[in-house]
């Protein structure tokens, strides 16, 4: 089993795979054409990864209403890893404003590239393709940083008072953008606000960015601030601007604004006794520490894997070589390869190695009532199972004795691990991260319980893979993964932080354990160090506690 460890390590940075680099991008598009002569496009770009053979959706853009040339000021972070090929693909919709979902959006062009191309040429500017891979007039510049140790963020605040009135009938509709100034006097937009409509006293949505994409971690670095009046026709006037250094916003920590005086250039020297056209305050800049999931991993955070198995009717009777359950002489079924390929390396990160198994859509004995979270070694008080090999053990001796069932409910096992993550969460220490493995082959028949049970989790130190196993029509799962959209409970609320990772296994039948391992860990260590960097939980350090465990084998 070496290979799967090692390449477990490298997925999770463990060995230090060489060159695992953080790298931000930006885009801007020029040139979009109009489909529809009457309006300008309402553009949004969608980034896409390829992952064994099929697109993924990483993230997308804002939407700029009414655009032809529009700069994105979304940043997107992906891990770059120097000895992989990762293919990225960007789509280009046009987002009537009716509706602000993909379905009923036009896509205006694609362009494929990889991240080694964007990195090496740091700009990187490309015709976008329309249907049927005929060039258009549109093109597609993506922007590449690298970021460097400085891994902070910072969390600014802005509002603003008496800015000038553009509006003929009302009043103005302000937006405010940050720019960087670059060492060779280009400008880089960092952020852009939201626009407050109707309002020449706007309090701006308080915003994070990275140090990095801020001021190159340079404190004195000029940032030029420019104040906008919005038209919803994309020709915003100009209310006027000012320079800035983060070293004049760091001012702002203890609780004091900074202020500067938006000057409009051309007022300025028309105006005799122009002052300026309003005041731009800054109410509150917060430096945000990050730390890095090894940070949390040598500060003693357990990783607590626990492993849910579905044994409902649908995956045929045990007994019967086509069923799921089969347990071949020779080869273990699907259930117990992703099983041991995900539970392999979770169990590096747990120094007791002793992992609680649930089953779930069984009748069980000794009365044989279906039970949604019975332990699979039958023993009610103490679930936990020894070793990877433990569970596989546990889940070979219990087929025979249960009756397979249904319906197929999840929510039951999620609200239990996270339980156990909530008493952990009160202690306010990075001492126990859950991950919650669920093994299933379809349908799920409690949606609106498990989205209700999701959305609860994702303010709890915990995250759920599920594998769907088999060749049931997943598509329900892919939704419960947040990467289409933000998942919400029935009631509307939505989830915290982004926690479920679904695979279809059938996607890695002929690859190796290694692979499968990794897509499904992937985005674990990023899950584990947002959750405690956003409650402000500090690794603990390594001296506050002896370490019996090493990462060698």
């Amino acid at each position: 089993m070496s290979d799967i460890y090692e390449s477990a390590a490298n997925s999770l940075g463990l060995f230090n795979s060489p060159c695992l680099t953080k790298v931000e991008l930006r885009v801007a598009c020029k040139g979009i054409s109009d489909r529809d002569a009457l309006s300008k496009p309402d553009p949004c770009v969608v980034i896409k990864m390829q992952s064994h053979g099929q697109w993924l959706e990483v993230d997308r853009t804002e939407v700029i209403r009414s655009c032809i040339n529009p700069t994105f000021s979304k940043v997107f972070t992906l891990d770059f890893y120097f000895e992989e090929v990762q293919r990225l693909r960007y789509e280009l919709y046009d987002i009537s404003s009716s509706h602000n979902g993909m379905r009923e959006a036009d896509c205006l062009g694609a362009t494929e590239c990889t991240l080694g191309q964007i990195v090496s040429q740091r700009k990187f500017t490309k015709a976008l393709l329309k249907q049927g891979n005929t060039v258009g007039k549109s093109s597609i510049t993506i922007t590449a940083e690298e970021l460097t140790g400085n891994n902070d963020y910072v969390e600014l605040s802005f509002s603003a008072r008496k800015l000038d009135d553009k509006d003929f009938f009302s009043k103005s509709d302000p937006f405010l953008e940050i720019y960087r100034v670059n060492d060779d006097n280009t400008q880089q937009l960092v952020h852009r606000t939201e626009t407050v409509m109707n309002n020449l006293n706007p309090i701006w949505k308080t915003f994070k960015t990275s140090l990095n994409s801020l001021c190159s971690g340079d404190h004195e670095r000029i940032l030029k601030c420019t104040v906008w009046d919005w038209d919803s026709n994309g020709k915003h006037d100009f209310i006027g601007e000012f320079q800035a250094t983060f070293k004049e916003m760091r001012s702002a920590m203890d609780g004091r604004q900074v202020q500067w005086e938006c000057i409009n250039p051309k007022y300025k020297v028309k105006k005799k006794n122009y002052k300026n056209s309003g005041i731009v305050i800054l109410n509150q800049c917060k430096i945000i520490k990050m730390h890095s999931f090894l940070d949390y991993i040598m500060g003693g955070c357990q990783i607590q894997f626990t492993v849910a198995i579905d044994f409902t009717a649908s995956n045929g009777d045990p007994r019967n070589s086509c069923s799921l359950h089969y347990i071949h002489p020779y080869q273990p079924n699907e259930y117990l390869k992703a099983l041991v390929a995900v539970g392999e390396i979770c169990q590096d990160y747990d120094s007791d190695k002793m992992f609680p198994a649930f089953g779930f859509g069984a009748r069980i004995p000794p009365d044989f009532k279906v039970s949604h979270d019975f332990a699979v070694n039958f023993n009610e008080d103490n679930p936990e199972c020894a070793g990877i090999q433990g569970v596989v053990e546990a889940y070979q001796n219990c087929l025979p004795k249960i009756q397979l069932y249904g319906p197929t409910n999840i929510a039951p096992i999620i609200q239990k691990v996270a339980n156990f993550a909530s008493e952990e969460m009160h202690t306010k220490e990075a001492m126990q991260y859950f991950i919650l493995l669920i093994l299933t082959d379809g349908v799920i028949t409690d949606m609106a319980d498990t989205r209700e049970a999701i959305v609860h989790a994702s303010h709890l130190p915990m995250s759920v893979i599920i594998v769907g196993v088999g060749n049931a029509d997943f598509t329900d799962m892919e939704m419960l993964d947040g990467d289409d959209g933000i998942l919400r409970s029935p009631k509307g609320e939505p989830v915290l932080r982004d926690i479920v990772q679904f695979v279809p296994f059938r996607n890695f039948k002929h690859a190796s354990p290694a692979a499968l391992a990794k897509s499904v860990l992937a985005e674990v260590p990023n899950q584990v160090v947002d959750y405690y960097n956003s409650k402000g939980i500090k690794p603990k350090c390594p001296s506050e506690y002896e370490s019996s465990r090493t990462f060698g084998h």
